[in-house]
């Protein structure tokens, strides 16, 4: 057409719906977009907002038939089609329609779909955010262009960011995923300044959007928020900050400082409670070191007893539960409602049994509580900690006192070496009188070398009497109750193990020390007595839980003691120790912020292969500790101190041959006559003397080749 020549626009019609037909050159075919059902629903609502574009159907000669056909806009014939169906249209409604007569029918189809812009999904956002200033609740939005409640949320968000950002957005400057991230912090001058850091910045992903934007703020499921409530500190003036577009499990409590003072307040009015029981002294904390308990002696209470009624629900329950099991016993899988049951029965038993304990009044007026908040946002009350400086005196008995109320005269006796028969002759004068200390050093000396040799001749009281000191010490904490002189060494771990306390590994042995201080007798007197009672194997597991408590494999940079390291590695390999089973992984507090980029590097690239150590080589530091650790969780990856080493084959050892007791036994007399017969005394001088001025015994061998 000559450019001079004015442009006729095609005529425009009401046609009935019934004098239309649905033209075979629509080029449409694939289904894409909202649904027939959708569009008619919006059409009902709207009316018709576009015409159709229509073709007179012509007969053989050429003629008009009266008849239309539709090559543009199909699918909103389809969507009139349907409301006539349901008698919601009349069938012969008005239909605004264009009628073109130039050119092909699949041209009009064609050109209809493809010079047709799509909306910017910039402006749907928009028009959502006029709707809702206009007065349109989310909801009617929603139902307006069925959608849910939560995709209008999230569209409403995303025009709500700085109009910066949503400039740079219609600009392409930004993607959609970036705008999503941005819609976590309403700050717009936050917003902004993250954005001009970011151009400046290789990495844009919109997780470091997230991170630079909720920097300082504490997640929702971090254990002192769960402890508060995040209702709590809203209700307190806190603000929260969400992710529409990510699970952001909660989102996070911006206000940091709130948080703590909120925290605080709390921990201080359960502290009140506990304080109003009578306790010497209370600490409370946030949360306290692993270990902080360890120095201290425990005094473990008794449990109270079930009242009357407890006791017979308790049996109500226990009848119930067995009911139930034996009702399903030949059943493969448990009916809904009998699982939900049993389940409801066992919470309920272990709430029963879970009893309250009764201190007794001395104990509480010696003994303090410290109160903190695990990490599941519990409150934690440990009652029952006696400090070594408010340990009570130990009491002498007669037996420790008797000598020393005539010492001075036995002392003058022992110093100026009179002969001890003219000593006899004196107390014989006098009358009876305590023996010297010298006496009874002497005499006890003997006692104890033959207290040693009988006990080396009995194992199994031997192995009793090294388990009785063990546990004087670690849970009485002292060990006047015991000639073994056996002291255990326990090691604690300070602040410097972040997280240590959260472990599996430290969980499972704080739960074994609770259990041991509840079957072991309150006072330590009767310690003897109660391990004697034990079985063999209860007495085996508290062996190696006492043994267990004395390991010490922290290497520190003061003290490295390559030996003791190198004795952890050959006893971790014997008992199969495998820190990844164990529980321990990679994470930015326990092992990847703590080392270089380098290193991060190496244990990804160990773990995982070059590919995905190369894939975060550019990055920061903070985005390769975020990223390493999601690429080495499960992969059983363990730096260097926590590998256990294989345990080195030993060389074939020639048998030893086991010499007989007996034989040893007689030995041994052959040569102390041998010895006296020299004029020699077989203990002195082949033996140094101990401290305390007893010899030594000496060494027995066991084997000899």
């Amino acid at each position: 057409m000559p450019k001079s020549q004015k442009i006729t626009l095609s005529a425009s019609r009401d046609i009935p719906f019934n004098k239309l037909v649905l033209s075979q050159a629509n080029v449409r075919r694939v289904k894409a977009g909202v649904s027939i059902e959708e569009l008619a629903e919006d059409i009902a609502r709207r009316t018709l907002l576009a015409s159709l574009t229509v073709r007179p159907v012509l007969d053989e000669a050429g003629e008009e038939t009266g008849m239309f056909e539709v090559p543009a806009g199909g699918r909103r014939y389809r969507a009139l089609e349907l409301l006539v169906k349901k008698r919601r249209l009349n069938r012969t409604a008005p239909v605004p329609c264009i009628v073109r007569t130039e050119g092909l029918a699949e041209e009009d189809s064609l050109a209809e779909n493809v010079q047709r812009a799509p909306l910017h999904p910039l402006d749907q956002f928009r028009a959502f955010q006029a709707m809702r200033e206009k007065g349109k609740s989310e909801e009617e939005i929603a139902a307006a262009f069925f959608v849910s409640v939560g995709v209008v949320k999230q569209r409403l968000k995303l025009a709500s960011v700085s109009e910066t950002l949503l400039e740079a957005y219609a600009d392409e400057e930004m993607t959609l995923d970036q705008l999503m991230a941005f819609t976590v912090n309403p700050d717009h001058e936050r917003q902004e300044q993250v954005w001009q850091a970011l151009k400046q910045h290789h990495n844009k992903q919109p997780y470091e959007i997230r991170r630079m934007l909720t920097q300082g703020a504490v997640r929702a499921s971090d254990h002192r928020a769960e402890f508060v409530g995040v209702d709590a500190y809203i209700e307190a003036g806190g603000e929260v900050l969400r992710d529409l577009f990510e699970a952001d499990h909660g989102g996070w409590l911006q206000d940091a400082g709130l948080l703590e003072k909120l925290v605080a307040e709390k921990l201080e009015r359960e502290a009140e409670a506990v304080r109003e029981e009578g306790w010497k002294w209370i600490e409370v904390a946030t949360e306290f070191p692993y270990s902080h308990t360890w120095n201290l002696r425990r005094i473990t209470g008794e449990p109270q007893p079930m009242s009357d009624e407890e006791t017979e629900t308790y049996g109500a329950l226990k009848a119930e539960y067995e009911q139930l099991e034996e009702q399903y016993a030949e059943d493969e899988d448990l009916p809904e409602e009998a699982d939900i049951r049993l389940s409801e029965i066992e919470t309920a038993m272990e709430a029963l049994q879970d009893r309250p304990v009764r201190f007794d009044g001395e104990d509480i007026a010696l003994a303090g509580v410290f109160i903190s908040i695990d990490r599941s946002g519990r409150l934690r009350v440990e009652r029952g900690y006696v400090r070594p400086e408010d340990e009570p005196p130990v009491e002498e008995t007669e037996a420790d006192t008797t000598h020393t109320d005539v010492q001075s005269a036995d002392t003058d006796t022992n110093v100026t070496g009179t002969n001890p028969m003219e000593a006899n002759e004196d107390d014989e004068e006098d009358g009876l009188k305590p023996l010297s200390d010298r006496l009874i050093s002497d005499l006890t000396a003997h006692r104890t070398l033959a207290l040693r040799d009988r006990l080396a001749n009995d194992p199994q009281v031997a192995f009793l009497a090294a388990l009785h000191a063990l546990t004087l010490r670690l849970f009485y904490h002292y060990g006047q109750d015991t000639c073994i002189e056996i002291e255990p060494r326990v090691t604690g771990f300070g602040t410097q193990a972040k997280g240590l306390g959260d472990t599996p590994y430290a969980q499972s042995l704080d739960a074994r020390i609770e259990r041991w201080a509840k079957a072991l007798p309150k006072r330590a007197e009767d310690l003897w007595d109660a391990l004697s009672e034990f079985d063999g194997d209860t007495l085996a597991a508290l062996f190696a839980h006492c043994v267990a408590m004395t390991v010490n494999a922290v290497q520190e940079p003061h003290y490295r003691k390559p030996r003791q390291i190198a004795h952890a590695g050959v006893l971790a390999a014997t008992i199969g120790l495998d820190m990844a089973d164990a529980g321990w992984t990679p994470t930015a507090d326990s092992y990847l912020g703590r080392v270089t980029k380098a290193q991060i590097l190496a244990a990804v690239r160990e773990a995982k292969g070059d590919k995905d150590a190369d894939r975060i080589a550019g990055f920061k530091k903070p985005d390769m500790v975020e990223a390493a650790e999601e690429l080495l969780a499960g992969t059983s990856w363990l730096p260097e101190p926590l590998r256990t080493p294989a345990l080195a084959e030993e060389p074939d050892q020639p048998e030893l041959e086991i010499i007989d007791h007996g034989d040893f036994e007689r030995a041994e007399e052959g040569e102390a006559q041998s010895a006296a017969e020299d004029g020699e005394t077989a203990i002195g001088e082949t033996e140094p003397s101990g401290e305390d001025g007893l010899a030594a015994a000496p060494p027995t061998p066991v084997a000899a080749e």
